[in-house]
C-alpha cells in the first residue's frame, strides 16, 4: 500500500479534490480535522497551547477559541511556529496509527494524507509520493473570502505566512492545477490510475 501525500497552500482546494479521490474508494487522512480533535482531547496539547496563548485559547466548555487563536497565529510567525511544534508531532503520531490500521487491506492500494504543510514541517519524507494541489494567488485569496468571511487583508496575511507554491511544486511528483480551468477530474483520474497502476 502506497502513502500518498497531498498538500496546498489556503483556498488551493486541496479539501475538495480529495473529496472527488474518497468517490474511488480513496481513504482520506484530514489532518487539519484530526488536529483539530487532538488540541480538544490531547491534555499534554491542550496544557501546552494554555501555556503559549493564555486560557483564552479555549472556551469554558473546552472547545478551541478558533476566532482568538487564529488571531495570535497570523499575526505573529513565532507564535505560529511554536504552536506548530507542539500540534504538529501529535497529528504525526496520529497519522502514523491511523495508517497502520489499513497496511492489511488488500482492495486499497493507496491512501491519502492531506496536510497543509507536508514540505514545510519534512512529512513528505516518510511518504512514497507527494501530490500538491495548486491555483493562482489572487482566485485563492477570493474563495478563502468566501469561505471563512474574511476580509483581502487578513487572507493575503496568511497566504504571506505559507511556504510559497513555487516551493512546494519542487517536491512534487504529481500536480494537479485546480484554477476553474483546467479540467480537475481528468488530472485527478490520472494520477489515480498512475498510483494504482492500471
Amino acid at each position: 500500500m502506497k502513502k500518498v501525500g497531498i498538500t496546498g497552500g489556503i483556498g488551493s482546494g486541496k479539501s475538495f479534490v480529495c473529496k472527488i479521490f474518497e468517490t474511488f474508494g480513496i481513504p482520506i487522512y484530514d489532518a487539519d480535522s484530526y488536529a483539530k480533535k487532538i488540541m480538544i482531547t490531547d491534555l499534554a496539547v491542550k496544557s501546552q497551547i494554555r501555556d503559549l496563548l493564555g486560557n483564552e485559547a479555549y472556551y469554558r466548555n473546552g472547545k478551541l477559541n478558533k476566532n482568538y487563536i487564529t488571531s495570535k497565529i497570523f499575526s505573529n510567525k513565532d507564535i505560529l511556529t511554536k504552536i506548530n511544534d507542539i500540534v504538529h508531532p501529535a497529528v504525526y503520531k496520529d497519522s502514523l496509527r491511523w495508517m497502520e490500521n489499513y497496511k492489511h487491506y488488500k482492495n486499497v492500494s493507496y491512501i491519502l494524507k492531506e496536510a497543509a504543510l507536508l514540505v514545510e514541517t519534512g512529512a513528505y519524507k516518510a511518504l512514497d509520493k507527494l501530490i500538491v494541489v495548486t491555483c493562482p494567488e489572487e482566485t485563492r485569496i477570493r474563495r478563502v473570502m468566501l469561505r471563512d468571511a474574511q476580509n483581502y487583508e487578513t487572507v493575503k496575511k496568511k497566504l504571506d505566512n505559507q511556504l510559497p507554491e513555487s516551493e512546494k511544486v519542487r517536491f512534487a511528483d504529481f500536480v494537479i492545477i485546480n484554477d476553474g480551468e483546467q479540467p480537475l477530474l481528468k488530472q485527478i483520474w490520472k494520477i489515480h490510475k498512475q498510483l494504482t497502476n492500471q
